[in-house]
């Protein structure tokens, strides 16, 4: 599983990705794709993608829309969990909004 993965994912499913870095710090892949450390500073001196390498558990959080009372609640997954989401583009209970009836 890569960033680049877990970024399409984010974006496809409008939801927010977050882990933990070995620093103590946590990664937020927001619905755009884009990776943010909001405790960083300065400029890094790690690698998002080696720090990927080594994450076992995330947080995934749908965005806030127009009814946040019927949003769902974040949930964790595991390591195994994250890759099957990363290569299916987002979890089975949100699969049903692209199609047409």
């Amino acid at each position: 599983m890569k960033l680049s993965d877990l970024r399409k994912a984010t974006v496809k499913r409008r939801i927010r990705i977050r882990f933990p870095l070995s620093n103590g710090m946590e990664c937020v892949l927001n619905e755009h794709g884009i990776a943010q450390v909001p405790a960083l500073h300065a400029v890094p001196a790690f690698n998002l993608e080696d720090e990927l390498a080594g994450v076992e558990v995330f947080v995934v959080e749908t965005v806030g829309g127009e009814n946040d009372k019927n949003r769902p609640k974040a949930r964790n997954y595991t390591r195994n969990e994250m890759m099957a989401f990363a290569a299916a583009g987002g979890p089975a209970e949100v699969a049903h909004e692209d199609h047409d009836d």
